[in-house]
């Protein structure tokens, strides 16, 4: 494989897996533009029983049933990513936590394993998914007897993590 070719397979796989983390990022930050741009505004999104319709589709049900939980994280890893010019494949396993408080405070957490299941397109120079396909693993719902801190941090623009990530300003 020629260097350049190799540098540009390089690039395209950091900036998916970037654009991968950044939808973890949006959705336990509730930040649908950042979400939105994770998706091409014509992706597929096929969550099988949970959702089926578009990848901005998906963003709105995940705001509108995050909003009535406490906390959620996305943990995402074991990345398997293959380039093939404007068009890549990508195979990632996901953990999410979401933790809900009943009317009468009591704590439960469901925790979540699967795999997300892209096709992606590089379309204007960027990466975006094209069509996602959630496969389910397993599932549990548990209560939580106690927790030892407070939950810091903020699910909005508000959190710490928007001001150092902030793309510096050219000239600056």
């Amino acid at each position: 494989m020629k260097p350049e070719t190799t540098l540009a397979m390089l690039i395209a796989k950091d900036e998916i897996t970037e654009t991968l983390a950044a939808y973890c990022r949006a959705v336990d930050r509730l930040d649908m533009e950042l979400g939105r741009a994770v998706f091409h505004d014509d992706a597929v999104a096929d969550y099988g029983a949970m959702y089926q319709g578009t990848g901005h589709g998906f963003m709105e049900f995940v705001r509108s049933a995050h909003l009535t939980m406490q906390t959620h994280s996305h943990q995402i890893g074991s990345i398997t990513i293959r380039v093939d010019g404007e068009h890549a494949g990508s195979e990632c396993y996901v953990i999410v936590r979401l933790r809900a408080a009943a009317p009468d405070g009591a704590l439960t957490d469901v925790v979540s394993h699967g795999r997300y299941v892209d096709r992606w397109e590089r379309r204007d120079g960027t990466w975006r998914i094209a069509h996602r396909q959630y496969l389910h693993t397993m599932d549990e719902r548990r209560p939580v007897a106690a927790t030892t801190f407070p939950t810091t941090g903020s699910r909005d623009a508000s959190d710490p993590s928007y001001a150092v990530l902030q793309r510096p300003r050219v000239g600056s």
